[in-house]
């Protein structure tokens, strides 16, 4: 299918064109990639753990098939605070595999992979969640909406959001108005990859994008596009050039503040780091002495730096001077991470160095899409 033709399909299709077409049994194909979190948990004496497989998810809420035929894989069953890059990886791998762009030695014996599904939901802890969705959208560009959800009750807790996140992941998965790119679904609202954030810890409406809103909201009947589903970042996806965990290097954040010295950055270059994201003030600015020592370490080209800032909206810009301003930093050679949050703005780094990426190719990376 040609991009025009995808894209005269989603501007043609509604929900009622897609439940007219399940009446004669035309429901898309959805693959569910699952790797823990608390959508996956049940209470133990030690607390709770990730317990449920996908196949388990999918049984406890048979709402899902309302939506699309589906089927289940495992990658992991980590929670959130604890997802590590070989997960990240691996969930890559699923989604391409799911949808037929995978590596040719997918197991024939996976039902998605032979079908070649039309959609894929992740299930996630929400502790990462954001940082995993836009791992996914650098490392792939797949021709099917990719969705990623999870719950902040678990199944066994009073008003458990897991049956409505997980129903309303399948539902947007089922739906090719959202391919291109990774999208995060949560309390009847759809979240583009690059600006989603967690901005609660504990609330249901936990998902945000601050300063640049939903992309879609649902109701049961319908949904609305807000704004046109797009990937996040305009390079090729990454998948190919990084396939080890091991090739993937440390990358610290370093925070700026009040009377915020060199001392951490010295600390984490001695320990032969791959880069450095900086958690600036304001439109990227850091203290004077955080800021003569990010001047001395871009002496050294083989340690990136990127500035990213603290405030949940708005882009990182060389506006002040002074030896920690960033028109200064900006003069020392920086990277700029744009509107990306430092918690992405690492993601990003680490991968753009695991593929290879040169400065020009680390700088794309935080380009707006």
């Amino acid at each position: 299918m040609t991009g025009t033709d995808r894209c005269d399909r989603r501007e043609d299709r509604t929900d009622r064109d897609r439940s007219a077409a399940r009446t004669d049994g035309g429901r898309p194909r959805v693959a569910v990639v699952a790797c823990g979190g608390t959508i996956a948990s049940e209470p133990g004496d030690n607390g709770a753990a990730p317990e449920k497989t996908g196949a388990d998810l999918v049984e406890a809420v048979p709402a899902v098939t309302d939506h699309a035929r589906v089927t289940t894989r495992e990658v992991c069953s980590q929670p959130g605070f604890d997802v590590r890059w070989q997960d990240v990886l691996a969930t890559a791998a699923a989604a391409r595999d799911a949808v037929g762009e995978g590596s040719e030695e997918a197991s024939e014996a996976d039902e998605a992979a032979e079908e070649g599904a039309d959609g894929v939901v992740v299930t996630h802890g929400t502790d990462t969640l954001a940082d995993t969705a836009f791992a996914l959208d650098l490392l792939t560009d797949l021709d099917a909406p990719v969705v990623v959800t999870g719950a902040q009750r678990r199944l066994d807790e009073p008003s458990s959001d897991v049956p409505a996140n997980l129903a309303l992941a399948v539902r947007a998965a089922a739906d090719d108005r959202f391919a291109p790119g990774v999208h995060v679904a949560f309390d009847d609202e759809l979240h583009a990859a690059r600006d989603v954030v967690k901005g609660h810890s504990n609330a249901l409406s936990t998902m945000t994008s601050p300063g640049a809103g939903p992309v879609a909201t649902f109701t049961r009947a319908a949904s609305r596009l807000l704004r046109t589903p797009e990937r996040g970042v305009p390079v090729d996806p990454l998948a190919d050039a990084v396939d080890d965990a091991a090739a993937v290097p440390e990358v610290p954040v370093i925070h700026s503040g009040t009377g915020v010295g060199a001392g951490a950055l010295e600390r984490a270059l001695d320990a032969g780091v791959g880069g450095v994201v900086v958690e600036g003030t304001g439109l990227g600015n850091v203290t004077r002495a955080l800021g003569d020592a990010v001047g001395e370490t871009i002496d050294d080209p083989s340690v990136p730096v990127v500035v990213a800032g603290r405030p949940p909206a708005g882009p990182t810009e060389p506006v002040y001077g002074t030896p920690g301003g960033a028109v200064t930093l900006a003069e020392h050679g920086v990277t700029f991470a744009g509107d990306l949050p430092a918690a992405k703005a690492r993601v990003a780094l680490a991968l753009g160095l695991a593929a290879g990426l040169d400065r020009d190719g680390i700088e794309a990376l935080f380009a707006p899409a």
